[in-house]
């Protein structure tokens, strides 16, 4: 390996530990007051109900990914990238203390409809944070670049849950509730925390630079956005290149197992162990992030063109086993080894799709495209969430659910892995 591709040589770019900062709080961000309204779901109901409502929270943060697709590739390829997460940042710091308000006022529906709202401005965040990654490295270091920001975004993660979670049940501690609105009332000065890391992410932004003129003046075009015109312009570009297509397809069936999974995997581990501190089992939740760091990296240094279609196929034949492994276990032991290669093998995969997606699409479509991959996943992603919900109306033990997840993962697996292998070889 070349020292323009080192991870070390990434560091040393000017201006990436600043964008590596301001992806992280994002991330925190995002993630902590779905955390907030996670564990309140955790706290007040069971099995098929939690299930179910983790399930829904999960659909409102992947809507605006669907929704916003179109805008945000507009947004990313017609401004520079730092301006629109300088924005991006701007909007959190409103949107953080308006949910700050709704905690203390015990409003429980209202700060559950922000998830939504908070998930409108990372939609928008998305593609310009993934487009300055190939701005600021350049393509010799992409997967590098790639990899200490999926390593990063995933670290956001972990402490997210385990800052988060640890607030959470210390503001409970030796109260008294009986309802969702009695629990965010007691946890509301968490809101303050919120607030106070989405300011310190725009002063951030502030600080990153646009690396190359944007010579971009096209309009919106709201009219063709409202007849659906755009959006398959838009889909005609994403899906005209085989190999980022293919790309953005088999990271959409790891999203979407992932998703199924986060809303089946507490109410499975609460029964399984008997156990109903959300610390536990948020954290069992972490190691899948623990692992995609380890995997992140892994894939970050050895990524080149001919060692692609073997990270992408060894990540997914190790997510087939894991996910026949999991339902069985029964201990804490157990599941952490199995969540956290659930993760190491979803980072082999993440970092080498990515880096194909975002080397292979023209500078002046990557907004477009990137848009195009967030919305797919997302899409993919809101379909395993519905049969999940769907299962969980008709009671479905939690086991069962899990029990579909590596069989969904090995015929889709054998179409994806054939077309890759042709394509990527």
């Amino acid at each position: 390996m070349t020292e323009q591709t080192s991870v070390r040589s990434v560091y040393r770019l000017p201006g990436f530990i600043t964008f590596l900062l301001v992806a992280f709080i994002n991330a925190a961000v995002d993630l902590g007051h779905k955390i907030i309204i996670q564990n309140t779901i955790f706290k007040t109901y069971d099995d098929a109900q939690q299930v179910m409502l983790t399930a829904i929270v999960n659909g409102l943060i992947l809507l605006p990914f669907i929704l916003a697709f179109t805008p945000s590739g507009f947004l990313a390829d017609r401004f520079s990238k730092p301006r629109i997460m300088q924005w991006s940042a701007q909007a959190a710091i409103v949107i953080t203390l308006l949910i700050t308000l709704s905690y203390y006022q015990g409003w429980f529906k209202f700060a559950f409809i922000m998830t939504f709202i908070l998930a409108l401005q990372s939609a928008i965040y998305s593609p310009a944070k993934y487009g300055y990654i190939r701005e600021i490295a350049g393509d010799h270091r992409l997967a590098a670049g790639n990899g200490m920001v999926q390593a990063t975004t995933i670290v956001a993660i972990l402490s997210g849950i385990f800052l988060f979670s640890i607030m959470f049940e210390s503001q409970l501690q030796d109260q008294i509730y009986h309802s969702e609105q009695d629990i965010i009332r007691l946890i509301a000065p968490i809101g303050w925390v919120l607030v106070g890391l989405s300011t310190i992410e725009w002063l951030l932004a502030t600080r990153l630079h646009s690396f190359i003129s944007n010579s971009n003046t096209a309009i919106f075009n709201w009219q063709h956005y409202r007849r659906g015109k755009l959006l398959k312009n838009n889909l005609r570009t994403v899906t005209k290149m085989p190999v980022i297509w293919l790309s953005i397809l088999a990271l959409s069936l790891f999203w979407g197992i992932s998703q199924t999974l986060l809303a089946t995997f507490p109410a499975f581990a609460k029964a399984v162990l008997n156990e109903s501190n959300t610390v536990i089992i948020q954290g069992l939740l972490a190691c899948s992030g623990l692992g995609i760091i380890i995997g992140s990296l892994t894939a970050g240094k050895l990524t080149n063109d001919k060692l692609a279609t073997k990270l992408i196929i060894s990540g997914y034949l190790g997510l087939i086993s894991i996910l026949f492994i999991l339902p069985e276990l029964d201990s804490i032991i157990g599941f952490i080894c199995a969540i956290l290669g659930f993760g190491v093998f979803g980072g082999l995969l993440i970092v080498p799709l990515n880096t194909l997606i975002q080397h292979h699409a023209p500078p002046e479509q990557l907004g477009t495209i990137l848009a195009g991959n967030n919305w797919l996943q997302n899409i993919v992603m809101i379909g395993f969430l519905l049969i999940t919900m769907l299962a969980a109306l008709f009671n479905t033990d939690s086991y069962l659910i899990m029990m579909f997840l590596p069989i969904i993962t090995i015929i889709v697996c054998l179409y994806l892995g054939l077309k890759m292998i042709k394509r990527f070889s």
